[in-house]
């Protein structure tokens, strides 16, 4: 007789802890005794299912049998003499063409019999005897019982972690840094070890035991080893769901994120529209005073994020994909999926950026190929000190009903003009 406190407590603590429910113990422990059974008093090729009873503790046992059609069978008379096959000259019925099994009385219960005990019998149907009850079992039976339960509970709780964790693929999950090894970081996040593949990581990023680290869940995958999960902090959909946390516009969907553009670790491109027009889309990433981009940019170590907002004008969104460069005219050629821009010959570095990063980023945000050429003509005579000062300044964030930074640049240059033209007079 089974303890039944002790099972109790175990099913509770099993259900609270690893989200095992209780109906797939009990279905474990069936299973153990059912082999111990089979093992200590069980005939060859015998079924046999145990029934546990959690209010009284009792065990009922019992054989299954299955109902067939003799002419599904391979009856012992069919067989040589040394019960091999060699003598049946076809195992396939010529009408069915379906494989017939050999007969075995301890599996199989011909139909003509099964209906003398239920009269509606069908065929493959199971009928189940009872068996003596046995409460003493060897060494060996108890063991493999053990096994049973140990396996079957494995197998309950790593459907349960991927159940849980396949509802949270497409999120953010926080955890603490396990331990690194050749570069994979592998993260404790509560029921499951998470991996952050080198791959993944943002460049320049380092890692400690016990720091805690957050990441883009992308793959949970189930194998025979247990449930993998694999997290990123280098796709752009990390950024997104940053985003999503810090700004409640994005969360409830008035403001959509259409396009992300990132070199993970250096500078992201953003591309927002505003679905209710008296909303800002940019200013809502931005936040008051910054501070929502400034929280998104700390948790990436400090990469540099350009918001702009979203238009389903080419030109219009390739000329503020290429910000912060002050673009003279984009040309569209929409049969070779290529936009021509002419710049300033002082906006040609500003709009290639460093490395070509400032184009690359505005052509994969944009999905345009991008050529940018200068228009040596359209240069303005404009001290060349104060050009670069302004390129080299990141244009601060923008509220509702204010400046255009086009306009702000071109109200310093007008100023400095006329405050050399001031100094000559004098």
């Amino acid at each position: 007789m089974l303890d039944l406190k002790v099972i109790h407590s175990v099913l509770e603590q099993l259900e609270e802890e690893r989200g095992i429910p209780r109906e797939k113990v009990i279905e474990a422990i069936e299973d153990a005794l059912a082999t111990a059974y089979k093992k200590e008093y069980g005939k060859r090729g015998q079924i046999v299912r145990a029934h546990f009873d959690l209010d009284t503790g009792a065990t009922n046992f019992e054989q299954v049998k299955i109902v067939k059609d003799q002419k599904d069978l391979i009856m012992p008379d069919e067989l040589g003499e040394d019960g091999s096959l060699e003598h049946v000259d076809s195992i396939k019925e010529d009408e069915t063409d379906e494989l017939r099994v050999r007969y075995n009385p301890e599996q199989h219960i011909l139909l003509e019999d099964a209906r003398k005990m239920k009269k509606d019998v069908e065929i493959d149907e199971e009928l189940t005897f009872p068996l003596e009850e046995k409460d003493d079992y060897g060494r060996i039976a108890a063991q493999t019982a053990k096994q049973v339960i140990i396996q079957k509970i494995r197998e309950a709780e790593k459907v349960s972690v991927h159940k849980e964790f396949g509802q949270k693929q497409g999120d953010i999950i926080t955890g603490t840094v396990q331990r690194i090894e050749r570069g994979n970081v592998f993260v404790d996040v509560g029921r499951a070890t998470a991996i952050l593949p080198y791959e993944e990581q943002v460049p320049g990023e380092r890692f400690k035991q016990g720091e805690h680290i957050r990441g883009y869940l992308y793959s949970v995958e189930e194998t025979s080893r247990g449930v993998f999960l694999r997290i990123s902090r280098s796709k752009p959909e990390f950024l997104y769901k940053l985003f999503e946390i810090e700004a409640p516009e994005v969360a409830s969907g008035t403001v959509e994120i259409k396009a992300i553009a990132r070199e993970a670790g250096s500078r992201s491109k953003v591309a927002v529209l505003s679905h209710d027009e008296y909303i800002d889309p940019v200013g809502s990433l931005v936040g008051q005073r910054g501070v929502r981009v400034s929280t998104v940019m700390s948790e990436l170590g400090g990469e540099k994020i350009d918001i702009i907002e979203w238009s389903d004008n080419p030109a219009v969104f390739v000329e503020e994909a290429l910000s912060p460069a002050r673009i003279s005219t984009v040309s569209i050629d929409e049969d070779e999926g290529r936009a021509t821009v002419m710049v300033d010959s002082d906006q040609q570095s500003l709009a290639i950026g460093k490395g070509g990063q400032n184009a690359r980023l505005a052509a994969k945000l944009t999905g345009w190929k991008i050529d940018i050429k200068s228009d040596p003509s359209s240069a303005e005579d404009v001290n060349p000190n104060v050009k670069t000062q302004m390129s080299k300044n990141t244009p601060a964030p923008l509220d509702e009903k204010t400046t255009q930074p086009e306009e702000v640049e071109e109200a310093v240059e007008e100023t400095v003009v006329e405050g050399d033209k001031t100094e000559e007079t004098a």
